[in-house]
């Protein structure tokens, strides 16, 4: 397999999509665009959907990129154009800890997610909670990946199941 150079990386929110996405753009001369960035403008007001979907359309036409993540409107787009998919398959318990971990820190630091957006205590002790919605969505993204590798006429998916073995096969990539 040639190195590839569409790659989409994919997984339950908090797991680690974005570090991985950052850390396959150095090590592979890749650009990676943030999905975030693309969904969502100031004050979390969400990019409308059509318009989410022509911006990924743009950046998929393209012969190299790292998207880090694909959502229900537009998930076909990077799936018909990928080299390759990267799985973050992990256990519920540990994508959890991750994005528990992360959020703490975000709180804690004001961190800025995308386009001024912050995490608040509102928005994570609230019913559309971040920490709610990983453990409702991650049944449905792990069926998904596990349905996408056993897919021959998709693009070829890796699926790391623990952070040691994702940590194996990056050091095994040649770097730019």
């Amino acid at each position: 397999m040639s190195a590839p150079c569409r790659i989409l990386v994919y997984a339950v929110y908090g797991a680690g999509k974005s570090t991985l996405a950052a850390r396959l753009a150095d090590r592979l001369g890749l650009p990676w665009y943030p999905v975030d960035d693309l969904l969502w403008q100031p004050g979390w007001v969400e990019v409308p959907v059509a318009q989410q979907r022509s911006r990924i359309e743009a950046i998929c036409r393209r012969d190299r990129w790292i998207l880090d993540g694909a959502y229900h409107g537009w998930r076909d787009v990077p799936l018909a154009r990928a080299d390759l998919v990267v799985g973050l398959d992990y256990p519920l318990w540990c994508s959890f800890w991750r994005l528990l971990r992360r959020t703490v820190r975000r709180l804690w630091t004001g961190e800025e997610i995308c386009n001024g957006n912050r995490e608040s205590l509102g928005s994570v002790l609230s019913r559309d909670s971040i920490l709610v919605w990983h453990v409702g969505a991650f049944g449905r993204a792990r069926r998904r990946m596990r349905a996408w590798q056993a897919d021959p006429a998709g693009p070829p998916v890796l699926l790391f199941r623990s952070p040691a073995a994702l940590e194996r096969w990056l050091a095994g990539l040649s770097q730019r």
